[in-house]
């Protein structure tokens, strides 16, 4: 499927479509208190690093989102989402110059995956990066394959096939257009809650304390009955794609 795609600085008016297209993220995975400070200023701040997806017909079946931010010069942090959102809101509320550029999200409408949509908007999402003058996009990849909780991310993220290609299939579509894996970062989107939230968000009794196994999850969230509260740690895996600018 070939898609239109447009900066929603170009069109504003997609905005409301663009909140209202379904996703498949697990509900725990809207709740990291860092992600509002970017999703709740995209139009006022970040619209040019937003990309709007639409098939022949105008509707909205993608999303792709970047944030420009400052790195200084450093490496890769170790709590690179939330990093790179804390960074990048308050570049902009200081007037501060980015260097560095970094995908937050690509979600394709459910009822549209598998049709290389994601490619589509990854590829876009570079060409916008250098567009904006920036020499990398870099990404804080989720591995939406890893399915056994317990093992490290350092150990999954580097596994290949045969062919040389990652085996997870999402840093494989990474990989396919030119990305090469970097590091991984421990830490990169942290999700407190209370008991009773987590109770809402995955319909599971957290009633014991110590690491819950919740589906969707990439590693165990940590509960404390006692205290009444749980977290969950993720990891992810930097991304570097050069842009060619």
């Amino acid at each position: 499927m070939h898609l239109s795609i447009t900066t929603l600085a170009a069109q504003p008016s997609l905005a409301d479509a663009m909140g209202d297209m379904p996703t498949s993220w697990p509900e725990f995975m809207r709740h990291d208190p860092i992600g509002g400070l970017f999703y709740g200023t995209i139009e006022a701040r970040f619209a040019e690093s937003v990309l709007v997806g639409q098939d022949e017909a105008g509707e909205v079946v993608a999303c792709a989102y970047s944030v420009p931010f400052v790195l200084g010069g450093e490496d890769l942090p170790g709590n690179g989402w939330d990093f790179a959102i804390r960074s990048g809101v308050l570049a902009s509320i200081r007037g501060q110059q980015p260097d560095a550029i970094s995908a937050v999200e690509i979600a394709v409408r459910p009822d549209r995956q598998g049709m290389g949509i994601s490619a589509q908007m990854l590829v876009a999402l570079r060409d916008n990066a250098a567009r904006l003058g920036f020499a990398e996009l870099v990404a804080p990849v989720r591995p939406n394959g890893k399915t056994d909780i317990h093992e490290p991310m350092s150990s999954y993220a580097f596994r290949v096939r045969g062919d040389g290609l990652p085996s997870d299939p999402w840093l494989r579509v990474h990989a396919r257009v030119g990305g090469r894996i970097t590091k991984v970062a421990p830490r990169s989107m942290v999700v407190p809650g209370t008991l009773e939230e987590w109770r809402a968000w995955t319909g599971l009794p957290f009633d014991t304390t110590g690491p819950v196994l919740v589906p969707h999850a990439l590693a165990p969230v940590l509960c404390d009955v006692e205290h009444g509260v749980a977290v969950y740690v993720e990891p992810n895996v930097w991304v570097v794609h050069p842009t060619g600018r």
